[in-house]
């Protein structure tokens, strides 16, 4: 066998910005030099589940699924709150079969699943004592949260939930048209303190009656209010359930939303927790009856670029008013569910290495001797040079065929410069997977560090 180098490049890596949510939350990127080196720091608690499961679902359902337009219908169709309650008149969903969802779910490849508890029109999917605004005064009269929590339960699949700080329908809180507000609204008597108090009190109750809980997910605090009592009593009557950073103090992770975070997408890597999220459907979160659907190239190279960098991904679908998840939904996730499950040797007990590979729009991750190369932008030709490697492994495999990839070292005439060969992988079909992500399994006879630190030493010599 011939001897074996690998080049290993030292870029210095700039400082990454902090972005800022619109509800001020910040979200974190690893800022430091040796980057492909960076494994996000686990709990080394029950909520160390959430390195393991990864990948979830979520789900926006409420009375916005009847009119199938936007989550946010009352606020962006400029709907009147006394015709919008009268929405909970309709709410009949007969077709809800926690079981259907969590078999879709798991066909997808999901590990776990975020559902809306409350969003921000402030009607309750569970049987709550605090507002008569609740899934039990309709025609439905059943407790959605506690039907799909025993479903989770007897399956062992984690459950989290979703609360909406902001509240268009409560009359304590205090809706000034801010951001995700509606303006004052007749009959109202805003008290932050007795709306917090209701607040509290709805968190306990999904915390004490719907069994183990594995998540408790927050969003538009429009006030920036801060009290880390709300998560510390999370904590303590679900020491599972990991929170998110949208609440009332920084949480446990960090939430980029959608594509709205350039940063985070382009980010080399995170240095605490994080989870992105999105939804198949470009307009809406909730069910939306004209919905336009992101293509599955966009969708899944948005996963791969997250898992490949050590992050968990939430992707959401809108079941209908009436409990069904649509045709178009079920569709992409089952494609997404099977490009995941021929590549999902590259995600599990890896160590992400984004340094490694200096090929644009290629991520790497690594175990042992196995290098995985995430082709994750699409390629212009068949053929990809993966600098700055300089050996060839002893076996490249196409994870989403098992097929073998023609590969080969030699120099190149766009090398003639440095007169140095890099590894190449040859004929690759790209035009099959135009649709899709390519990862490359590449075996070597040693570790990447191995390799990195026999070329530094003879890269030192001949220096000398």
């Amino acid at each position: 066998m011939k001897r074996r180098d690998l080049l290993k490049s030292a870029p210095v890596l700039a400082s990454l910005p902090l972005l800022m949510s619109m509800n001020k939350t910040t979200f974190p990127f690893a800022d430091i030099s040796d980057i492909k080196h960076a494994k996000i720091q686990r709990f080394g608690d029950g909520r160390d589940w959430f390195f393991n499961r990864r990948y979830g679902m979520f789900v926006h359902w409420g009375l916005y699924s009847i009119p199938g337009w936007h989550e946010q219908h009352q606020w962006r169709g400029r709907v009147e709150r006394k015709e919008y309650v009268k929405l909970a008149q309709q709410w009949n969903p007969v077709k809800f079969n926690p079981e259907q969802w969590l078999d879709l779910m798991e066909e997808a490849g999901m590990k776990y699943i975020t559902i809306t508890t409350k969003h921000h029109d402030g009607f309750c999917l569970w049987d709550t004592k605090q507002t008569t605004f609740n899934c039990l005064n309709t025609p439905y009269k059943k407790d959605a949260i506690g039907m799909l929590a025993n479903a989770c339960h007897k399956r062992k699949i984690p459950l989290c939930l979703y609360y909406s700080i902001a509240d268009w329908n409560h009359p304590n809180y205090p809706n000034e048209g801010r951001h995700h507000e509606l303006p004052p609204q007749p009959g109202d008597s805003p008290d932050w303190q007795k709306y917090m108090n209701f607040l509290k009190e709805q968190v306990r109750e999904l915390c004490i009656n719907y069994g183990e809980i594995h998540g408790f997910w927050w969003d538009m605090n429009v006030p920036q209010h801060k009290d880390p009592s709300i998560n510390a009593m999370i904590r303590q009557l679900q020491p599972k359930a990991v929170i998110n950073n949208r609440g009332f103090d920084e949480g446990d992770f960090g939430t980029p939303e959608r594509d709205y975070d350039i940063a985070a997408a382009e980010a080399k890597g995170f240095d605490k927790p994080t989870e992105a999220c999105q939804s198949v459907g470009m307009e809406s979160w909730g069910y939306k009856k004209d919905e336009d659907y992101y293509t599955d190239r966009h969708l899944i190279s948005s996963i791969d670029r997250y898992l490949a960098r050590d992050a968990n991904y939430l992707l959401n679908v809108g079941p209908t008013g009436e409990g069904e998840i649509p045709n178009e939904a079920e569709a992409i996730l089952k494609r997404i569910g099977n490009w995941k499950k021929s590549v999902d040797e590259s995600f599990l007990n890896i160590e992400p290495d984004t340094g490694l590979i200096q090929s644009p729009g290629i991520l790497a991750t690594k175990r042992n001797k196995t290098v995985y190369v995430h082709l994750n932008q699409l390629p212009a030709g068949n053929g990809i040079k993966l600098k700055p490697i300089t050996v060839a492994p002893e076996k490249a495999t196409l994870l989403n065929t098992g097929l073998p990839v023609e590969f080969a070292v030699n120099l190149c005439p766009s090398d003639h410069a440095s007169q140095q060969p890099y590894l190449r992988l040859r004929n690759l079909p790209v035009d099959e997977f135009s649709n899709s992500v390519m990862v490359v399994k590449l075996e070597f006879d040693k570790s990447p560090e191995e390799i990195v630190k026999q070329f530094e030493k003879t890269d030192k010599e001949l220096i000398k």
